[in-house]
């Protein structure tokens, strides 16, 4: 059972947000080496944070050392070994956070000329993804991480936006 624990910022506007991210993130556990972890009885959980750019900027600096806002943040949990364990009665497992920078996802959102709601679903999966362990530090590994995100979309309707790059 997947719960979304999700925390907005007033600048974002009145999206049923919880429902997106929910969604978001199930479709990229679907589409991970973990699929498991959404189809069980055991709880998984997964913070969101929508805010915006200044504190996503302070997060960066903070934990990463890039004094720069980006567009989204993973904060990971859950080791490797916690995920592979697929027992539908385990103790509740804390994936971890992913943090949205308001303003730098709705200018990305309008130059790619798609809602702010179809560029953050990319942005949660993309952010699910790294609690899951995925990465994209080489070209194999941002491939394999590209196609998942791209098959996760299609599962919420949403066209590969990788395609829109070429």
């Amino acid at each position: 059972m997947l719960d979304v624990s999700l925390d907005a910022d007033p600048e974002w506007d009145s999206s049923d947000w919880t429902e997106l991210a929910r969604r978001a993130a199930a479709s990229a556990i679907a589409e991970s080496a973990f699929p498991q972890l959404g189809l069980g009885e055991r709880c998984v959980e997964l913070g969101v944070r929508l805010t915006g750019d200044a504190e996503v900027r302070a997060l960066n600096a903070r934990w990463r050392g890039k004094d720069q806002a980006t567009n989204v943040l993973s904060f990971p949990l859950a080791e490797t070994r916690e995920l592979d364990d697929s027992a539908n009665d385990g103790p509740e497992l804390l994936l971890g956070d992913v943090v949205l920078a308001r303003g730098i996802c709705a200018a990305e959102a309008a130059e790619k000329t798609i809602s702010l709601e179809d560029h953050a679903s990319h942005l949660m999966v993309h952010g699910t993804l790294h609690l899951l362990g995925y990465d994209h530090h080489d070209d194999d590994a941002a491939a394999d991480m590209e196609a998942r995100e791209v098959r996760a979309l299609a599962r919420l309707g949403i066209s590969d936006p990788y395609a829109r790059q070429g």
